[in-house]
C-alpha cells in the first residue's frame, strides 16, 4: 500500500514515494501554511482530529487552534501537525480494514536508528481521526507496517494518517493550567448554558394531553 501527504500540494508534486520535501520559502504576505489540529477531551482520551488552521509557524497554530477548538468544549491538551508532513493511505468502505489491503513485507536491516511516529485511525467516514498509538520506525511506510502489527486487529480502519513524533508540537504538562476556566468565564464552556435541561423542560412543559 503506497502513502501520500494529506498535503494536495505535495501530492501534486509525484514524489517518490513516503518523501516530505523541504518547502520553498513563501513570498511575505503570500499565505499561511496549513496546520492540523488534534484536541484531547479529558485527561486519558486519545487525541482526535478537530480541522485545520492557517498559521505562519507552529507556535501561532497552536494559539490560533486553542481559540478555535478548546474555547466552547472541554479540553485538555492540543496537538499540531503541519499538514505537508501528515502521510496518509488510501480510503476503503466502512466496512474494510485498509491495513487488510497492505503487502506483509519482510522486517529490512535498519541503517539508521528508528524514532517514533503518531498513528492515527478513521474508523468510519464521517467521523474524526483518532490517535490509535506510537510507534518506533526509520519511515513513514515502515512505521505503517509497524501500525499493522500493533493494531491492525483493531478493525474495521477506513484510513490512517502517520506523523513523525517530532513534527508534532504537543501542550506540555506543566502547561495544564491554560486548560482550566476560571469561575467568571463559566459562560464560555457549552454545558454551562444547559441546554439539554431546557429541552428537557420544555418537551414536559408542552406534553400533549390525553383527552379523557
Amino acid at each position: 500500500m503506497s502513502l501520500k501527504s494529506l498535503d494536495p500540494r505535495v501530492t501534486r508534486l509525484n514524489l517518490p514515494e513516503g518523501e516530505v520535501p523541504a518547502m520553498e520559502p513563501k513570498p511575505e504576505l503570500d499565505q499561511f501554511e496549513t496546520y492540523e489540529a488534534f484536541h484531547q477531551k479529558k485527561e486519558g482520551a486519545a487525541y482526535t482530529y478537530v480541522g485545520p488552521v492557517h498559521a505562519p509557524n507552529e507556535d501561532v497554530a497552536f494559539l490560533f487552534a486553542k481559540e478555535q477548538y478548546s474555547r466552547r468544549f472541554a479540553c485538555t491538551g492540543i496537538w499540531i501537525a503541519r499538514t505537508e508532513n501528515i502521510q496518509l493511505t488510501l480510503y476503503g468502505n466502512d466496512s474494510e480494514n485498509v491495513y487488510d489491503m497492505m503487502r506483509v513485507e519482510e522486517p529490512a536491516e535498519r541503517s539508521e536508528q528508528p524514532e517514533p511516529y503518531e498513528i492515527f485511525h478513521l474508523k468510519k467516514r464521517g467521523k474524526a481521526h483518532v490517535h490509535a498509538g506510537r510507534v518506533m520506525a526509520t519511515s513513514y511506510l515502515e512505521a505503517l507496517q509497524e501500525a499493522k502489527q500493533q493494531f491492525g486487529e483493531k478493525g474495521p480502519v477506513v484510513n490512517v494518517w502517520v506523523v513523525r513524533s517530532k513534527d508534532v508540537l504537543q501542550s506540555a504538562e506543566e502547561d495544564k493550567d491554560m486548560w482550566t476556566t476560571i469561575p467568571e468565564k463559566k459562560y464560555r464552556e457549552a454545558i454551562a448554558y444547559k441546554v439539554m435541561d431546557k429541552i428537557t423542560k420544555y418537551k414536559e412543559e408542552n406534553k400533549p394531553t390525553t383527552a379523557q
